[in-house]
């Protein structure tokens, strides 16, 4: 038998806190309740739409989705109309599913509308209901949109094998149990904030307790209360970094956490430096995206590998290829490093495994031209095996490898590099084309102190003693802020180049 949520079809800990957003809450029974007559209502629909606000309504609409065995497609109610249109012309959702009283764009005015009432369905439903069919493995689960920073959003298919493989993996690397309690206050239309921090919990039977809006204080109150993992972004660890120096209670807070994880970004060896030095606790990186979901990560159970993102998950396969399709360094099937694990060599990563999708929805162009011809999806990010076996991710092939003198260079390391100079608060780095180097390294600053920031000079010296004198940064120009999406990703094609 194949269930995502064993826990919630057993009625094993049926008194068990499932979710909890501010001062509302499920336990397993009652959400093995709500979501099954929700699911009841849904039997034959196609795929739905879900508008993915923060809340336990969203929770609730994509468990009960996953077990009717109907696909969700989760809407980011921030999207603009434009992206918006394209995402619901693409999926063809049959309805969309919303919490009662919201107010819904016009681009989803066409469709049916299930307003999801988690205490009607519940009453409605009686003590009698029951969770939905088990369905096969290879069914799909969710279609995820990509960001778009290449062209429209593609829809990303996600099985449900996917989904199973990626939690399961994530347990033995983090030690993941039912008595875990998670917090977190991402974003609930993506794979960190949904699929990990929603379905993770409850598949192990374990707890998740949503912010609703990150903040410090929040997080200490969740910890301080019995909480063990949290889970963020960058941007949002870099403000609890900020906020140690003032707050010993939140330093005690986050001692107190048995794991906390970062990801969808690199995060600063800085702010891993803060955080470990008030809190006695280390950060763990793990990396992912929409198409994989998880492929590596720090392992609970390891040494601490600030400025990786880890080792490879089991049951993932990764390896580095050239430009020319030469593999430079791989994993053997025991999980031994093999190859240029240098810690120099840089090359695409490429994966394959039970985590992977199926393929992006209508567009079997862009399906093929994502695989190689021996089966593993080429992901674009380029990273180097250091020599203990973790992988360090350089940045993005489209706009973070930058090729100078004859040189591979990756932005990322060089953005660590700015960011360890106390003048510099924010940083990020990019190739300009150059006539005489191929690229040159160009650097956006933001400065600490806005009104003395370091100089270009200043900040190339530093970079040069601390990397390389070629990885300098040969132009700097000096911004109030980077641009960034949803997760905090900083948007390098944004970034203003006059």
């Amino acid at each position: 038998m194949f269930s995502l949520f064993p826990a919630l079809v057993s009625g094993s800990v049926a008194d068990r806190s499932a979710l909890r957003f501010g001062d509302r809450s499920l336990t397993y029974a009652e959400l093995a309740v709500s979501a099954g007559a929700l699911a009841g209502r849904l039997d034959g629909a196609g795929r739905v739409a879900v508008w993915a606000t923060p809340t336990l309504e969203t929770a609730v609409a994509v468990v009960a989705a996953l077990l009717a065995g109907v696909p969700a497609v989760p809407l980011n109610p921030r999207s603009g109309e434009t992206e918006l249109g394209h995402i619901v012309g693409d999926s063809a959702p049959t309805l969309v599913l919303a919490a009662p009283g919201d107010a819904l764009p016009a681009a989803l005015g066409a469709l049916d509308r299930i307003d999801v009432d988690v205490r009607a369905e519940a009453v409605s439903a009686g003590p009698d209901a029951e969770p939905g069919p088990v369905l096969d493995p290879g069914a799909p689960a969710l279609v995820v949109y990509t960001s778009g920073t290449t062209g429209p959003p593609k829809g990303a298919v996600v099985p449900r094998r996917a989904i199973a493989a990626t939690l399961d993996a994530l347990a033995d690397a983090w030690r993941w149990t039912g008595d875990d309690v998670l917090v977190h206050a991402l974003p609930l239309f993506h794979v960190h904030g949904l699929i990990i921090g929603i379905l993770g919990p409850l598949r192990r039977g374990g707890s998740v307790r949503h912010l609703g809006r990150f903040g410090a204080e929040g997080v200490a109150r969740e910890l301080d209360a019995g909480a063990t993992m949290l889970f963020g972004v960058p941007t949002m660890y870099h403000r609890l970094a900020e906020a140690l120096g003032e707050d010993p209670g939140l330093a005690k807070a986050l001692g107190r956490a048995r794991l906390l994880v970062s990801g969808s970004a690199a995060l600063p060896l800085h702010d891993h430096e803060r955080i470990t030095a008030a809190t006695g606790r280390g950060v763990v990186e793990r990396y992912g995206m929409t198409e994989t979901l998880m492929n590596t990560s720090v392992r609970a159970d390891g040494p601490p590998r600030p400025g990786t993102v880890g080792v490879p998950l089991p049951g993932v396969g990764l390896r580095l290829v050239e430009d020319d399709g030469t593999a430079i360094a791989w994993y053997e099937a025991d999980g031994t490093p093999a190859g240029a694990h240098d810690g120099e060599s840089v090359g695409e990563i490429q994966v394959r495994g039970p985590n992977l999708f199926t393929e992006y929805l209508n567009r079997p162009d862009a399906t093929a031209a994502a695989f190689t011809a021996d089966g593993w999806f080429r992901t674009g990010d380029m990273a180097v095996l250091d020599p203990d076996g973790s992988v360090r991710i350089v940045g993005r092939r489209a706009t973070d490898l930058i090729k100078s003198g004859g040189y591979k260079i990756g932005a990322g390391e060089i953005e660590n590099a700015l960011l360890e100079h106390p003048g510099v608060r924010e940083a990020a780095v990019a190739g300009e084309a150059d006539a005489d180097l191929g690229e040159r390294v160009a650097a956006w600053i933001v400065p600490a102190d806005p009104g003395a920031p370091p100089s270009a000079e200043e900040l190339a010296d530093h970079v040069a003693g601390s990397l390389a004198p070629h990885k300098r940064p040969r132009t700097v120009r000096f911004v109030a802020a980077l641009p960034r999406n949803d997760m905090g990703k900083i948007l390098k094609r944004e970034l203003p180049r006059d």
